[in-house]
């Protein structure tokens, strides 16, 4: 699947869509896009060990059972050292490929990586600085297929994080469908209902405190 990428008239699209959601609460939406939440570079290496280490396991059963002449060269040191060194090289090539790389990381490290770049940011937009703590990040990795909501305090005060699942696979399906833009805005779109719903209400003097456009990074 080919990177999503934004027109400008997605990006006027988004914009529109956080402006209207918050005229229908206090809640401040920040959506967030990065290509990637992290380099993985131990995927390379386990990449290179695996495919080493599985070669040089083969080459030994070619020995244990092979009766011929015709790989005599295996049975230096030289031969084994060099097959494997060879394999690793193919392996780390391997490990570059988008899909092998995220297996080889593991799950558990992209979701590390992905909260941690999450949450660093939430600091960085300020995300916590609003009156009323009524703050929400978006955030999308696009390389990880991970997509987080973080709420600030006064946001996870009235909705529990299972609440929030409709709006990530709302942005996990538009991103299937190629169709990023529409994904993240019928997710804005679902913020400012659920938000309605709990009662994160409007205030007569609210003001829109955070930027309504959305951010994008390269990592």
């Amino acid at each position: 699947m080919s990177t999503p990428t934004l027109s400008d008239t997605d990006l006027d699209r988004i914009r529109t869509a956080v402006a209207e959601a918050e005229q229908r609460t206090s809640g401040e939406i920040v959506p967030y896009l990065v290509e990637r939440s992290g380099r993985y570079e131990v995927a390379v290496w386990r990449g290179a060990s695996v495919a080493a280490m599985g070669t040089m396991f083969i080459a030994i059963l070619v020995l244990q059972f092979y009766d011929g002449w015709g790989l005599g060269w295996l049975y230096a040191s030289w031969g084994l050292a060099l097959l494997a060194s060879l394999a690793g090289v193919v392996g780390a090539l391997l490990a570059t490929i988008a899909p092998v790389k995220r297996l080889l990381a593991g799950e558990d490290r992209l979701a590390r990586r992905v909260h941690r770049r999450a949450s660093l940011a939430f600091l960085d937009e300020e995300v916590f600085s609003t009156r009323d703590r009524t703050g929400i990040l978006l955030f999308v990795s696009l390389f990880e297929h991970r997509i987080e909501v973080l709420g600030d305090s006064g946001i996870n005060e009235q909705v529990s994080p299972e609440e929030w699942i409709e709006v990530v696979d709302t942005i996990r399906r538009g991103i299937k469908q190629g169709d990023l833009a529409n994904g993240l805005v019928e997710a804005i779109g679902l913020c400012g209902q659920l938000l309605e719903e709990k009662g994160v209400a409007i205030q007569p003097d609210d003001t829109d405190e955070l930027p309504d456009n959305i951010r994008l990074r390269k990592e």
